[in-house]
């Protein structure tokens, strides 16, 4: 196994966790272009670019009720009953995000809240290529219906006879999703971000994709469309003591390296009996896999790493801040205070992380690329903004009439300091 670090000292961490690095020669030039054919062109850019990455000829982009009728019945019991299971859970644990408005007197007179609303237009972009993430529909979906968005609109990429797959539509269709569209890529997100004869455009734009799709919704923000955070290749770190099992530790490193090519995954273990035999299961268990050349291609740009101790593995883990991040030691609970920079953790022995990917209630749409060190996953306040709210009595603007007076001048904002003034003027004089 390459990759192998033992001891590493600190000063060589920026050198030993870098991540693969995507191909960006000419991406946001080749996105650009993609952006304006479909603002130019609409409908009819899609159907070339659908023509020419998916080789497949669209006519109607809009999935009609009946080719969602014949793939509910395509979809076997054992996987609906599966889904819907995820489901309560994913609707369950969000659910419970729902804060209650709170006013707040600030000062005598001055009371001030916080309301929420939905953002009333989400495009949810679901990837289908090798591995079509119907799961990622009940992680975008459930929560945007709790929130009230007015219109989920679901881009996915068709497949090579135009369908899209069945578990998609299943999941969209319980998920209360009317309106899906056969089209992928960086075309779909110019799609959702202009709006086209078949499309409409939205307010923002949720959903993970290649280097093609994230760099499209990062160009989507310049075009006013918000996105749900910056997303890149999947990855895990597990840190694993003496208590841990190698087997599963294997089975959780690989879980993510068989996502992609450009996925990355971070073994740290303070025990060097599990170490050696962590990597044999490694070897073992990518062997037997049907996508053993992804994650093969995948342990190429992985690290394995064996340090002094917890709190020096949680320092380093810390430091490369992992889109899931695995406990697999004794008393995982006491580190969880300790741990600054990780978009999901993942609790001993017998949580592995495919349980927030598929059905424990937690949103699996997390920062990648070290953005966990400022950006919090997909949750239901993703799909809502915050509006706040004052209202100030006589006697409140009397308590604070004063500070705000002084603090305008200080600034030099005459007109901020009169709508004070005025006012406080009105009261003196009884009106």
């Amino acid at each position: 196994m390459k990759n192998i670090s033992k001891y590493p000292e600190e000063n060589t961490w920026s050198t030993l966790l870098e991540r693969p690095v995507l191909e960006k020669k000419d991406l946001r030039n080749t996105v650009g272009e993609i952006f304006l054919k479909v603002k130019n062109e609409g409908n009819s850019a899609l159907k070339e670019f659908c023509a020419k990455f998916d080789q497949v000829n669209i006519e109607n982009f809009l999935v009609s009720k009946k080719e969602i009728e014949s793939a509910i019945n395509e979809v076997s019991e054992d996987l609906k009953t599966a889904i819907k299971k995820a489901k309560e859970n994913i609707f369950k644990f969000h659910l419970a995000q729902k804060a209650e408005s709170e006013e707040i007197e600030t000062t005598e007179g001055v009371v001030c809240w916080r309301e929420s609303r939905a953002i009333e237009n989400v495009g949810l972009y679901i990837p289908g290529g090798t591995a079509p993430l119907f799961s990622t529909v009940l992680m975008l979906a459930v929560p945007a219906q709790i929130a009230g968005c007015k219109e989920m609109i679901l881009c996915t990429p068709p497949q090579k006879d135009g369908s899209i797959n069945p578990a998609i539509l299943f999941t969209a269709q319980l998920c209360g999703i009317t309106k899906i569209f056969k089209v992928g890529g960086a075309q779909a997100i110019a799609a959702l971000t202009f709006g086209t004869e078949s499309i409409p455009k939205v307010d923002k734009i949720f959903g993970p994709g290649n280097q093609y799709v994230t760099q499209a919704k990062q160009l989507a923000m310049e075009y006013h469309v918000a996105i749900d955070l910056p997303a890149g290749p999947s990855e895990v770190l597990v840190i694993a003591d003496e208590t841990a099992n190698p087997e599963f530790c294997a089975a959780d490193l690989l879980s993510q390296a068989e996502h992609g090519t450009d996925s990355q995954v971070i073994f740290i273990s303070t025990d060097e009996d599990i170490f050696n035999k962590t990597l044999k299961e490694i070897e073992k268990q990518v062997a037997e896999l049907p996508r053993n050349e992804i994650a093969k291609s995948a342990l190429e740009n992985s690290r394995f790493i064996l340090m002094k101790s917890i709190e020096e593995a949680i320092e380093m883990s810390n430091y490369y801040a992992p889109e899931h991040l695995i406990l697999s030691v004794l008393n995982p609970r006491n580190y969880i205070s300790k741990i600054n920079n990780a978009g999901s953790i993942f609790l001993g022995n017998y949580t592995p992380e495919s349980a927030g990917d598929y059905a424990s209630g937690t949103n699996h749409t997390l920062p990648t690329n070290g953005f966990a060190r400022n950006y919090s996953g997909v949750s239901l306040d993703s799909f809502v903004k915050k509006i706040t709210i004052q209202e100030i009595s006589k006697t409140g603007l009397q308590n604070i009439g004063k500070t705000i007076e002084i603090m305008a001048a200080a600034e030099g904002l005459t007109a901020h300091k009169n709508a004070v003034s005025l006012r406080l003027k009105s009261l003196e004089n009884g009106i």
